[in-house]
């Protein structure tokens, strides 16, 4: 059998590997090289595409930061405007606690004055009609009169206010109540029942009547029972 070239040499070849150790142990460890050669390239690639990986990464973590940078940069605006609305609040507050508390020093002035003018003019007015007696307020645990006074067997229970409805009407027959059930030794045998006020609305007028109270104030007198007369 005739050999070409090339099957001379691989016959070379692997006589070679089978007699010559050497030679067998530098083919084996061209082998490895090439392996290894190969491998570092696979890991090459696998590299390029981590590093391309964490590159976007960073990019998107960038962009995140950016993007939450400008979301507190706009909270932080708005925190800043709810301040100055918040201190823009507290001034007006503060500017109507210190009105407020005038109207309620002013009101708590002219329902003094109003009490005062009250039990003065109903003193009067009790005088003129012969029934002379002293008129103060009653304070009792529950219950507090604006205008009661008592002399022999009369006793006068009444309320003062500036203005006020039919309701308070039923107000003042709820204390009277309380008073014979609570303090009946404040009560005589004669009751007479008042309501002083400087505007009466026009359904207090129509519940005095209907209820015989004595509605008045200083320069008119809106109902007055004839009993009192």
């Amino acid at each position: 059998m005739v050999f070409g070239p090339l099957e001379e040499l691989k016959a070379k070849f692997f006589t070679l590997l089978k007699e010559d150790i050497e030679f067998r142990y530098a083919v084996a460890g061209m082998l490895g090289l090439e392996e290894i050669l190969r491998r570092m390239d696979r890991h090459e690639e696998a590299l390029e595409k981590h590093t391309a990986e964490i590159v976007r990464l960073r990019e998107d973590m960038l962009a995140g930061f950016k993007r939450h940078d400008e979301v507190l940069a706009k909270h932080s605006q708005e925190i800043v405007k709810l301040r100055e609305d918040f201190n823009r609040m507290f001034a007006e507050f503060k500017d109507f606690s210190i009105r407020l508390s005038r109207v309620e020093r002013t009101l708590e002035k002219l329902t003094v004055d109003v009490e005062d003018e009250a039990r003065s003019v109903l003193k009067s007015k009790l005088k003129e009609i012969g029934i002379g007696i002293e008129l103060t307020s009653l304070i009792l645990p529950g219950l507090e009169l604006n205008i009661y006074g008592v002399s022999d067997d009369v006793c006068v229970i009444g309320e003062a206010t500036i203005r006020a409805g039919a309701g308070i009407v039923d107000e003042l027959f709820k204390k009277l109540d309380k008073l014979k059930a609570n303090h009946p030794e404040r009560l005589k045998r004669k009751v007479v029942l008042v309501v002083y006020v400087s505007l009466p609305m026009a359904e207090l007028i129509e519940k005095a009547k209907e209820r015989g109270i004595w509605l008045l104030k200083a320069t008119e007198e809106f109902h007055k029972p004839e009993k009192y007369s």
